[in-house]
């Protein structure tokens, strides 16, 4: 089984360690900064041998030329975005796969958020990476794709089994969950999850990662009755005070 670390930077990112233990292999997911991330796999002894990258914004890419330099690791990223992301050595999409250590990963096209985002799942662990296509309680802005696209790639997650973990790429639950109780305001499911999210932020804990079960009982982006009800559900969350 991989293990995964959760390194907190910026305001409101997280970057992924995850870690092979027999191979002493480690892949760093979406590395906005470098220094707290070779700190942390510093502390525990981890060699970082590689970068897997779900898109080219630059709070997710970032520290790829650091963490190279550093480390001499490879970059992986997601294709036709290649031009966009510092370093990368191999472009994916749908049907290709990564391995971390002994364990292979299967690259998943999910755009929407960007044009070429993707994602990357280790059905052996249970783990999702999926950077900023699905959220806890939430999706991403769509600044390069169409509802379209959206509703199609979070189908291809909502398949998953409900108890693969979900790593998003950041710490949005709080207002997600608070938009998504003006949607459904009824969802016991959803007003029990929000209960649990209250108590782990006031005490600063994480409330990722998420997993495919909840998502589907309480994310009311996954729960949309179709695209033009996504749509306008993305719509009003782009206003949403938050």
């Amino acid at each position: 089984m991989l293990e995964v670390v959760q390194v907190p930077v910026l305001s409101d990112n997280y970057v992924y360690l995850v870690h092979d233990a027999a191979s002493g292999e480690t892949a760093v997911v979406d590395p906005a900064v470098a220094e707290p991330v070779l700190e942390a796999a510093a502390a525990r002894g981890w060699r970082i041998t590689q970068i897997l990258n779900t898109h080219w914004h630059p709070d997710h890419v970032g520290a790829n030329a650091a963490i190279k330099a550093a480390t001499g690791c490879t970059i992986t990223g997601p294709a036709g975005e290649e031009s966009k992301i510092p370093g990368i050595d191999r472009a994916v999409r749908e049907g290709d796969t990564v391995a971390i250590g002994a364990e292979t990963g299967r690259v998943i096209d999910v755009p929407g958020h960007t044009a070429g985002h993707n994602a990357y799942h280790f059905a052996s662990s249970g783990l999702l990476f999926c950077g900023d296509t699905l959220f806890a309680m939430g999706c991403g802005r769509l600044f390069e794709g169409t509802p379209e696209q959206m509703v199609g790639s979070l189908g291809k997650l909502m398949a998953l089994p409900d108890d693969t973990l979900v790593y998003c790429a950041h710490e949005y639950t709080a207002s997600n969950g608070r938009f998504a109780l003006t949607v459904e305001p009824d969802n016991a499911a959803l007003q029990a999850r929000m209960a649990e999210v209250v108590a782990a932020r006031e005490v600063g804990r994480p409330t990722v990662p998420s997993t495919i079960g909840l998502e589907r009982a309480t994310n009311p982006f996954t729960r949309a009755a179709d695209v033009a009800d996504f749509a306008a559900r993305r719509a009003a969350k782009d206003s949403f005070p938050g």
